[in-house]
């Protein structure tokens, strides 16, 4: 059965949550929407350094949350310049010199290693990921592609919670996630690519052959994002991410669908649709 009040909590915040994205997109120019981006991922940052934590693993929070708020300025600051410098790999290097730094400064050096991999993997897996979004702003129409992005990642974890909630009977992968079913994640599908489909609307150039294949492709990765924080959590022996956002958990449950989907929409409308 469908938690009732769970639901509502998941409306209310989708709601709120929406409302704040399209205005980012539609009436804010791009500078905005690159804030808008920067603090949502300040905010998982804050919430996967938190996790990494309850493992025993030192962190350096502030310097991790620091600098992958910074990922989307200089992604814009890239895409908004013409004959630009390389910044975006100069940055990575950069952060990478002071991770290491950083480690060096500390007494303690048992768990370096790990604290060096955890800081930068929370950099890549989050910070970098996500900001494609700025540079799918950039695109030739790129308020509606961010939307169609957005739209059919979330439309799967949609059908996967309602589908899941309603007729699910089967274990997806238990020892990950044990609410997740065979069921859920075919409904999650479906519905992806039933709104991918329904995009043609307000994306005709966008051919029937792309906007199935996009479907699949990104109702695919949502779920093999969702399926990824759920492992990370599931190691780190919590339930949710966080507690910010009634009905979701954190920012992190939210997004975590779009980390995947996002890099990988990115390349295909670049390299496959010359967009």
């Amino acid at each position: 059965m469908v938690d009732s009040l769970s639901l509502a909590r998941r409306i209310f915040n989708s709601v709120i949550m929406s409302a704040l994205f399209a205005l980012s997109i539609w009436f804010f120019p791009n500078w905005a929407f690159s804030i808008f981006v920067s603090v949502l991922i300040g905010f998982s940052l804050n919430e996967f350094y938190g996790l990494v934590e309850k493992k025993g693993i030192f962190v350096n929070k502030v310097f991790g949350v620091t600098i992958g708020m910074l990922v989307p300025v200089i992604m814009h600051l890239q895409m908004g310049s013409e004959g630009y410098f390389a910044l975006e790999p100069f940055f990575i290097v950069i952060a990478c010199l002071f991770t290491f730094v950083l480690q060096m400064t500390r007494r303690d050096s048992s768990q370096a290693i790990a604290s060096i991999a955890a800081t930068l993997f929370g950099l890549l897996y989050i910070a970098w990921f996500l900001s494609f979004v700025v540079m799918i702003k950039f695109l030739p129409g790129g308020a509606l592609l961010v939307v169609f992005l957005v739209l059919v990642t979330k439309m799967g974890d949609i059908g996967a919670y309602l589908v899941g909630s309603v007729a699910g009977r089967h274990s997806l992968i238990s020892r990950i996630s044990p609410k997740k079913t065979v069921e859920g994640t075919l409904g999650g599908l479906c519905f992806s690519l039933a709104s991918a489909v329904a995009s043609k609307a307000y994306l005709p150039l966008f051919s029937y052959q792309h906007l199935i294949i996009l479907g699949a492709l990104l109702g695919v990765l949502g779920q093999v994002g969702d399926l990824a924080e759920s492992l990370l959590k599931r190691d780190c022996g919590a339930k949710d991410s966080g507690s910010n956002l009634s009905g979701f958990g954190g920012f992190l449950d939210l997004l975590d669908s779009l980390l995947f989907t996002t890099p990988i929409f990115y390349f295909y409308v670049m390299v496959l649709m010359k967009i």
